[in-house]
């Protein structure tokens, strides 16, 4: 099976990414299109988070519940997006117009690919190399990376987001970069029409 977008990274990232872009295959323009994430977490730095500071989110918030529960959400509210549990992707290769991605236990074959994992200097993702850049807005001493795109563009087709995009590690920041990316793929399925999806009560 052809996806139309595979996201890598169960982090706010990822998880954003994914909840707005299965928002927005209800649209017409989106119907048709398949989106896969991996929600490999174990690296995510919301492990050992703590949430005082975020607008809507109840203080003493942890991490690892909000990880929990936003995988739940995506199921319950937007089941067409398929959740990949238990894999680690080991390398991106591109052929022709498509990106094969293989984990350490299948291979997929996508349009796009948004990479939305930590950003510490153990990325073992092969096909990465050389995006690969000392991160701008990091203490040298913390030894981060990016990698190097503009407006989360790498190449057409392949998407960074989150920290490893070149962001700060603020919660909000990480889950703006991802919902970001989203309406970035909704705009290009519709033609370029520039797209946001909102629910409405």
């Amino acid at each position: 099976m052809m996806l139309d977008t595979l996201i890598i990274g169960g982090g706010a990232a990822g998880l954003s990414c994914a909840l707005v872009l299965g928002s927005g295959l209800q649209k017409p323009f989106a119907e048709d299109k398949k989106v896969a994430i991996i929600t490999h977490q174990k690296a995510s730095h919301l492990q050992n988070a703590l949430f005082n500071n975020v607008l809507g989110l109840k203080p003493g918030t942890t991490g690892a519940s909000l990880l929990s529960e936003g995988k739940q959400q995506l199921a319950d509210l937007y089941p067409e997006v398929q959740q990949i549990e238990g894999e680690k992707v080991i390398e991106i290769a591109k052929k022709n117009d498509t990106f094969v991605v293989t984990t350490n236990k299948n291979t997929y074959a996508t349009k796009i690919v948004v990479i939305a994992v930590g950003y510490t200097n153990l990325i073992t993702i092969k096909g990465l190399e050389s995006y690969i850049k000392a991160h701008p807005k990091t203490a040298i001493s913390k030894d981060r990376i990016w990698l190097e795109n503009t407006d989360h563009l790498m190449e057409n087709g392949l998407y960074v987001a989150g920290t490893l995009a070149g962001w700060r590690s603020q919660f909000a920041i990480a889950a703006g970069s991802g919902a970001h990316v989203a309406t970035d793929i909704l705009t290009l399925w519709n033609q370029g029409k520039h797209t946001k999806i909102h629910d409405k009560v």
